[in-house]
């Protein structure tokens, strides 16, 4: 009767627990990103909720002019210029123009902020802006690391925020664009 084991048994074990490990390990590794990005998303909610004080704090001048008033104030929030990269949806397809940015700025926290105010606002509607919030470093997808918000006359609000938590999901996920994401995962929605 023999006892313990052989070197080629022990070799299987390894193998298997190896292969098991590098199946797991990624998935484990992409929540956890998934997750800071999501923090620093929250993060970048108070910030401009600040903005938006500021811009009140204008508003009873004679000459009050909005774009200028929000672009002074982002001025303060911006540490150079960024390179323009591609941005894509969750879905893997590229944004039609409505989201597609031009004039990448990097902040004061190496995030890309990217943002485009109507010439004629449209309602309440005065633009939207694109955070992407860990800079041009990859995934560069919609949803992933990269959310956004309609910008009106007294407020900031993530994309789909009146949407129904049905078609947000949806929307956040693998066959989606990623768009809603930007309000989804600030309810608790995750993937």
């Amino acid at each position: 009767m023999k006892k313990g084991f052989t070197i080629v048994e022990v070799s299987i074990l390894f193998v298997i627990f190896l292969i098991v490990a590098f199946l797991v390990a990624p998935l484990s590794l992409d929540d956890s990103l998934q997750a800071k990005n999501t923090s620093r998303w929250r993060n970048v909610q108070t910030d401009f909720a600040n903005i938006f004080y500021a811009i009140n704090t204008q508003k009873n001048q004679e000459d009050f002019d909005f774009k200028k008033a929000f672009e002074s104030i982002i001025a303060g929030e911006i540490k150079g210029e960024a390179a323009p990269y591609k941005i894509t949806f969750m879905n893997g397809t590229f944004p039609n123009s409505t989201y597609r940015f031009n004039d990448f700025k990097l902040t004061q926290t190496n995030s890309i902020i990217a943002y485009k105010l109507f010439d004629t606002p449209q309602g309440d509607l005065r633009g939207l802006l694109m955070y992407d919030v860990n800079g041009s470093v990859g995934p560069n997808e919609w949803g992933k690391d990269v959310y956004g918000m309609n910008i009106y006359s007294d407020r900031f609000e993530p994309f789909c925020k009146n949407d129904p938590i049905t078609v947000q999901k949806q929307e956040c996920s693998k066959d989606g664009t990623g768009l809603c994401c930007s309000n989804y995962h600030l309810i608790g929605g995750s993937f």
